[in-house]
């Protein structure tokens, strides 16, 4: 990685130019500025003009947002996804010359995306514009950090190119980003909501919990689909408004690939890396929300208390515990769980911090950690070949790691759960649940039925009849 003191976009270039001359390579060029605060949306919803692909992260508890435009680069992997990840942008981060005079989290040069579920599922169409692993380094970045905004440019050039001719094209993106004389736009409505197969899928959650039974497993989560047909194209900026608004103490995130979006807010952080310290956190067992102060504190006493759920999140402790030691010194983990809670749900929430050992990375880490407990099951190799051979769903990158990385140590994943897939006026939203051996299926799809809420009230609300 060299650091420029370089502030000159058509200089940086030049120099880029000259590398790629000598070195008969592209060169990535990363510039990093502070610009005026900037609503990290209509940067968004201006890139829509450009037709090219955008990418959203939000941690809305943190005041702090990442919105891409368009793509640099792109790091794709598919047999050993986290080792080929891990040295594509190794070799990314080494090579880049990148100015940015900031230590803020999230500048710099930034790589955001996800991965499937499962490599070794079968893709469907459904998700084939979503490879096994992407990451993208976006071509414009607008970094939101407390009140501080920032604007990181990223291009890679060639020996052919023109320093001139690349700096005019990028200050004029630049400028149509920045001061985009737009609003979002309206809200679409649900035209038609189809369940797919219930009845299968509660038939399902018995062979689950037979199987459970005969001591193959002692849990496996198990996933459905739900299909929206909405009254117009969704605009993901103004869906991304609403999760902000309505779901608070979670990730936004969005991840375009050829006009297919995949985005969601979940709740659950996979892993957070500031230099060597690493947080991850346990999010298992839900309990819906009360109407009232009192329903609310009853039905948080009774999930802090309840045998199942508190077994269930036991199980996904001492895994994130036991990962975690694989790679990193000083693990400590609060002896019991608090509550978490959210606008349509409330969680079992326990935080586990460590420092991570030289030699291991972000990608290690999630290797480890993916998928958790509350995603597969336990124990993971018989959870996961059962959801293979019976769950009838692709799940793409639902229930995976998405998320972000800095070239400075700095990076976040969270679990991309209340989620879907927006294509065009066309949805798929994914909940799944935790099936113990004394599961009950009408119970189980109910509670999938509550984790659609999120999604649904976000598409135009969801009161509509199934179909």
């Amino acid at each position: 990685m060299l650091e420029v003191k370089e502030t000159g976009l058509q200089s940086m270039l030049e120099k880029a130019i000259s590398e790629a001359k000598e070195n008969h390579t592209a060169r990535m060029i990363s510039m990093t500025k502070k610009v005026n605060k900037t609503n990290p949306l209509l940067f968004i919803e201006a890139g829509k003009k450009l037709s090219v692909d955008r990418t959203f992260w939000s941690s809305t508890s943190e005041n702090f947002s990442i919105a891409g435009i368009g793509c640099a680069h792109e790091i794709n992997a598919k047999s050993n996804r986290m080792e080929e990840a891990e040295e594509a942008w190794q070799k990314l981060r080494d090579e880049a010359i990148i100015h940015n005079p900031y230590k803020t989290s999230g500048t710099g040069l930034v790589t955001m995306g996800g991965m499937s579920f499962d490599p070794l599922m079968q893709k469907t169409s459904l998700w084939k514009n979503f490879s096994h692993l992407s990451l993208t380094i976006p071509e414009m970045l607008l970094t939101q950090s407390d009140d501080n905004c920032y604007l990181t440019t990223n291009v890679k050039v060639n020996a052919d190119d023109q320093a001139a001719e690349l700096a005019q094209r990028l200050n004029k993106m630049e400028r149509m980003l920045l001061n985009p004389s737009i609003n979002l736009p309206g809200e679409v409505g649900i035209e038609m909501k189809q369940e797919i197969d219930p009845e299968t899928w509660k038939q399902t959650v018995t062979y689950a919990t037979d199987y459970i039974k005969q001591n193959y497993a002692k849990k496996i989560v198990l996933a459905r689909k739900l299909f929206v047909k909405l009254s117009d194209e969704a605009a993901v900026s103004s869906v991304l408004k609403k999760l902000i608004e309505q779901q608070p103490n979670s990730y936004v995130f969005a991840f375009e690939r050829n006009g297919d979006c995949f985005l969601g807010a979940s709740p659950e952080r996979l892993v957070k890396q500031e230099n060597d310290e690493v947080l991850s956190t346990c999010l298992a067992g839900t309990a819906p929300r009360g109407k009232t102060k009192e329903e609310d504190d009853r039905i948080a006493h009774s999930l802090l208390y309840d045998e199942k759920n508190r077994s269930e999140h036991d199980f996904v402790v001492k895994m994130i515990r036991q990962s975690m030691e694989h790679y990193c010194r000083a693990v400590n983990v609060p002896d019991k769980p608090v509550i978490y809670p959210l606008k349509n749900l409330q969680h079992l929430y326990t935080p586990v911090t460590a420092v991570l050992n030289e030699r291991y990375s972000i990608f290690d880490i999630i290797e480890r950690l993916h998928p958790t407990p509350a995603l597969g099951g336990v124990p993971r190799d018989e959870s996961l070949a059962f959801i293979r051979e019976h769950e009838q769903l692709d799940r793409g990158w639902y229930g995976a790691p998405v998320g972000w990385m800095d070239s400075n140590r700095n990076g976040e994943f969270a679990v991309a759960i209340r989620s879907g897939l927006i294509q065009g006026d066309k949805a798929s939203l994914f909940a799944g649940c935790g099936i113990v051996q004394d599961s009950n299926p009408d119970e189980e799809y109910k509670e999938t039925g509550i984790k659609f809420l999120p999604m649904l009230s976000v598409l135009g609300g969801g009161n509509h009849e199934s179909h």
